[in-house]
């Protein structure tokens, strides 16, 4: 049985910026729903959604092994709450709030099987393997591991270039709203110095040779973005979106009822 490419790393060798979307309703149905709707990756959030092993598990399965490339953030860069979701076939994982090169190497070798990492063997029990039926999964696995920093503090931006140039990196993602919060800016994720230094900032990725990626508050600032070099951006989130069409729905209705 063949190991499973990482669709997400296959993505950013394109020319065109990648577009993401945000799950944190927790739900294999919205997962499954929003898989067919024409975005290169989907999130699945662990960190601000009340999502656990179990819950992502349902969500990989919903998207399916043909439609977007799932990426899963971590509720903290803390390798130990990585293993089981590594196990349950995760290629991609965001690390939070990374904040030094020491961090962010630590993160990316623990998604490695040694020697060029520390990842534990177990996944020769579990989902990624197929349950041990992928032939000489250890050896193969870590060419399908991509691992994402997301920075979102002035200490990120002030360590980027020691944490861009970390090998076991594959790629920044920048978000402005805790940056913003960061810079004494909080819920004025876009002021002009958020952007500039979000700006500044994904040049420097660039010219590390890693991908850069932005969450973009509309499509002004995602086309901003990617005239810059941002190759994966983040567009929306589910749960947004949800209440948005809803609440349109609602007005609208309204309006005519009132009439």
């Amino acid at each position: 049985m063949d190991l499973q490419e990482n669709r997400f790393l296959q993505k950013l060798s394109r020319s065109s910026a990648q577009l993401g979307l945000w799950l944190t309703l927790t739900d294999p149905n919205v997962a499954e729903a929003l898989a067919g709707t024409g975005f290169d990756w989907l999130l699945i959030d662990t960190e601000h959604a009340p999502n656990d092993v179990r819950s992502v598990l349902a969500q990989l399965r919903a998207i399916g092994s043909a439609g977007p490339a799932p990426v899963v953030r971590l509720l903290q860069a803390d390798y130990s709450t990585m293993k089981q979701y590594l196990d349950i076939g995760v290629q991609t994982v965001l690390a939070p709030m990374i904040e030094s090169a020491g961090q962010a190497q630590e993160m990316g070798r623990a998604m490695r099987y040694p020697p060029g990492g520390t990842r534990g063997m177990g996944a020769a029990l579990a989902r990624a393997s197929k349950w041990g039926q992928v032939a000489d999964y250890t050896r193969a696995a870590n060419a399908q591991m991509c691992f994402l920093a997301q920075i979102e503090s002035l200490q990120g931006v002030a360590n980027l270039e020691a944490i861009a140039a970390v090998p076991e990196l594959d790629g920044v993602l920048f978000g402005p709203a805790d940056l913003a919060a960061s810079m004494g800016l909080i819920h004025d994720l876009g002021h002009p110095s958020v952007d500039e230094v979000i700006l500044k900032s994904i040049a420097v990725v660039r010219r590390a040779g890693k991908a850069a990626g932005v969450i973009a508050r509309d499509a002004a600032a995602a086309e901003r973005y990617v005239q810059a070099g941002a190759n994966f951006i983040s567009v929306g989130f589910d749960s947004r979106l949800l209440v948005a069409a809803a609440a349109e729905l609602a007005r609208r209705h309204r309006a005519g009822l009132a009439g």
